[in-house]
């Protein structure tokens, strides 16, 4: 499937859609506990109905109507009569090796083309170093990847290029009888693990960590609780809504957004205000119009996720755009750098890759037929592209928009965008 964007004036309201990185939290802390939780605007897309497939497989019983109820298995997770299929989620890979750990004989995980190719090595080594089993079937540490579930606690050392390797034996540890430590080098993306703090917070678990979160010690013998609670509007999507609004004809207002929030991708917003766009918060909602826009140097550490959405605004902003401190943006579901580097180009855009980043020039863009390599990021940046540039623009899979904003088409309809797929 392709989707085919042009030149578009947008105008009106648009509610943006629950936080991926929330839901997969909630259903997964939901499905370890004692009693019954509520899961209220879950976030239905690929990654959310995939971790809440995995919570169930785990013995978990869900009930997914409007809201998400959850009868979780009391922390003791059963081990699954099949493989696990986590399908495009690598958060819900990373969360289920956890999962897997806790239970009391073999579980074996995978999941689609591009999960086989994400590695998980880090959280290998880590679970093993606390007592597991874990290995990958092809000894390359990617997915498959089979769990022993004899997790015991103790000491270990791991990389936090991925911050989900670290969230994991955050959201696990807990659940096991003796303390549990671990030192965290190359710490990135921090704003996922404080987000998965949070969580702990809500459920009165105990812990202690260092203020760079680089040392973390757990608490054994804990449990988690039933609860009712909200999820709030993502800002992974907003990106690229605010991105549209700033870079066509457009004078949009996004709706559902706390900028309290935890959230890292709320500091695209504070990265486009500082590059000159007109971005205000006005009645509950941020407002959006088009502006001039100058280049800044950007650290993208927190923000990996919008590496290809201020790649697009970085073609639009005088002088040259630098994203830095990102070579974690090669891990995703592509090699997102490289990815967007070669799409650009094609567009018309002078762009430099570096091994952690991007230098990308003011570019006169022009449309043309793109590839999206399935990485839902990728179409939907390439597309809102496409929506500020002459031409007829088209991006190939366009149907991996499902995994993190199913709707996306039509809440960019209702704002006016020339986009459809064919």
């Amino acid at each position: 499937m392709r989707m085919i964007s042009e030149e578009s004036t947008l105008r009106g309201e648009v509610l943006i859609p629950t936080s991926k990185s929330h839901t997969i939290r909630a259903v997964t802390i939901a499905g370890l506990a004692h009693g019954k939780s509520i899961i209220r605007h879950p976030l239905e897309s690929g990654d959310g109905l995939a971790a809440a497939r995995a919570a169930g497989m785990f013995g978990a019983k869900i009930d997914l109507g409007g809201s998400w109820v959850v009868e979780g298995v009391g922390g003791v997770p059963r081990v699954p009569e099949n493989v696990v299929d986590v399908a495009n989620s690598g958060t819900t890979m990373n969360f289920c090796m956890g999962t897997a750990s806790l239970a009391e004989g073999t579980t074996v995980l995978s999941g689609d083309h591009q999960i086989v190719r994400r590695s998980v090595q880090p959280l290998i080594e880590a679970l093993n170093g606390l007592g597991a089993e874990v290995c990958s079937t092809r000894n390359n540490g990617l997915p498959p990847i089979v769990v022993k579930g004899c997790l015991k606690g103790g000491k270990t050392r791991l990389s936090g290029i991925v911050s989900q390797y670290v969230s994991s034996l955050l959201i696990h540890c807990p659940l096991i009888d003796r303390d549990s430590e671990f030192e965290v080098y190359d710490v990135h993306e921090k704003p996922y693990i404080r987000m998965t703090l949070k969580w702990l917070d809500r459920q009165g678990i105990r812990y202690e960590s260092s203020d760079d979160l680089s040392r973390f010690k757990i608490f054994g013998g804990q449990s988690y609780h039933g609860q009712d609670v909200t999820i709030p509007g993502d800002f992974s999507s907003a990106t690229f809504f605010l991105i549209a609004g700033v870079l066509c004809d457009a004078d949009i207002t996004l709706l559902g957004l706390d900028m309290n929030d935890v959230q890292g991708d709320k500091k695209v917003v504070a990265c486009l205000q500082e590059m000159g766009a007109p971005i205000r918060f006005e009645n509950g909602g941020v407002r959006v119009r088009h502006g001039a826009l100058q280049g800044i140097e950007i650290d993208m550490a927190d923000i990996p996720d919008a590496l290809p959405a201020m790649a697009v605004v970085g073609c639009f902003a005088r002088g040259k755009t630098i994203l830095r401190n990102v070579a974690n943006a090669r891990l995703k579901e592509t090699d997102r750098i490289s990815v967007m580097a070669v799409e650009l180009g094609r567009l018309g855009a002078r762009v430099e890759e570096l091994s952690d980043g991007m230098i990308i020039h003011e570019s006169r863009l022009q449309g043309c037929p793109l590839r999206g390599y399935g990485d839902h990021r990728v179409v939907m940046s390439l597309s809102v592209a496409g929506l500020a540039i002459p031409g007829r623009t088209e991006v190939d899979t366009a149907e991996a928009v499902e995994v993190t904003v199913p709707n996306f088409l039509e809440l960019m309809g209702k704002l006016g965008a020339k986009m459809n797929t064919e």
